[in-house]
């Protein structure tokens, strides 16, 4: 996924203290979320009541050189449009319809040429331009490499009918989202983590494998004889998944408009932006369940499948950005009728929270297989 690379361990700390390696990612946003209010920290992005307007949604993501991008993958345009792009997807990922705007944060040595930010806030303002939305500000400051960090600003689409009792009693305990779902008339269609619940199918919007694919024909990482056999237009679709991705609005509101009749409001999900396995595992951890995938049912681009990492890159290849729901089955196969490219690709059920295996019983692999997902500080 991008540059992702592994940290260089030990420089400077003193020895027996915990470091962010030894806490990891989730370790890590766990601990960080009891400085803000119970729930805040999760889910993809932070709702906010925006009183009769709807319910506000802000999400901040980091791009690091060396890390996320480099110039020898990215151009700078690229540059601007991925870092617009993995913000808006965690939007669309919590149910918004509507881009406001974006903030940019830019850290840069002295010697950076200012063709290079010119041709990244190009790219940013060329997604903001397709999805709506305007540059509100944001701040620069020299450092020893580029960094671009966004913060992005979307707003809820609003569903017909009656919020669910269950999200009306989450709202209660965690105080963080009572505007987003409010009984009555009308409601904010807002996407939880935590809304998931046993025998809800879980739906993918797109295939995945793609982005892993494109980063490592950037990065020459495939044998120069079984890429020249690549199908050239397969080789293009992963370059540009990779180097451009789609932020998935298109499938919120096919969702919106697919909801049965007289269903309350109730989807579970998150983006696939650190991998599919890593999306359903999120999901089923913060929903109290447990999750079965169908391993013959693998959103894999059919011309991903006779290379050997093709299913290793589907489930955690990562930053493909597409959405994992979990839905009550009605509303599953509606949204796959409806929605070209989706699959069904597993369900929640009983069990330890985050769990994931196969649905045909076969244990899941272990993290060395490399189908876990990106982890931060791993």
């Amino acid at each position: 996924m991008a540059l992702r690379t592994a940290g260089v361990a030990g420089s400077g700390c003193p020895q027996g203290l915990e470091t962010l390696a030894d806490l990891g990612e989730s370790e890590l946003i766990r601990r960080l979320g009891a400085f803000a209010p119970a729930g805040q920290f999760a889910d993809d992005a932070a709702l906010l009541s925006a009183g009769g307007e709807g319910a506000l949604v802000v999400n901040t993501d980091v791009l690091v050189e060396g890390l996320h991008f480099s110039e020898a993958t990215t151009a700078a345009a690229d540059v601007g449009c991925r870092a617009a792009a993995a913000n808006l997807s965690d939007l669309a990922a919590m149910g918004c319809t509507e881009v406001v705007g974006l903030t940019v944060g830019l850290v840069a040595p002295a010697f950076t040429p200012w063709a290079w930010v010119e041709g990244a806030y190009s790219g940013l303002r060329a997604a903001l331009d397709t999805y709506g939305g305007v540059l509100l500000g944001g701040d620069c400051s020299g450092g020893a490499q580029r960094i671009l960090a966004v913060t992005a600003i979307g707003r809820l689409g609003a569903c017909p009918g009656p919020a669910s009792a269950h999200t009306a009693d989450r709202d209660a305990e965690t105080g963080t989202s009572a505007a987003a779902n409010k009984p009555g008339s009308s409601s904010w269609a807002a996407i939880r983590r935590g809304d998931g619940r046993p025998g809800d199918r879980l739906v993918c919007t797109g295939a995945h494998g793609l982005s892993r694919l494109g980063l490592a024909l950037l990065q020459g990482d495939i044998a120069a004889e079984p890429a020249a056999r690549l199908d050239p237009d397969l080789w293009d679709r992963a370059v540009t998944a990779h180097r451009r991705p789609l932020p998935r609005f298109d499938a919120v509101q096919a969702l919106i408009s697919c909801r049965p009749a007289g269903m309350p409001w109730r989807v579970g999900g998150c983006d696939s932006s650190d991998g599919l396995a890593a999306a359903a595992a999120a999901i089923a951890a913060s929903s109290d369940c447990s999750a079965r995938l169908e391993r013959t049912a693998l959103p894999l681009d059919p011309a991903m499948a006779g290379l050997p990492a093709a299913e290793a890159w589907c489930l955690g290849g990562g930053e493909d950005f597409e959405l994992v729901l979990a839905l009550a089955p009605t509303w599953a196969e509606a949204l796959l009728e409806v929605l070209p490219g989706s699959a069904r690709i597993g369900e929640l059920m009983e069990g330890p929270a985050g769990n994931l295996g196969w649905s045909d019983g076969r244990p899941w692999p272990e993290p060395t297989s490399g189908i876990g997902g990106f982890q931060h500080f791993g």
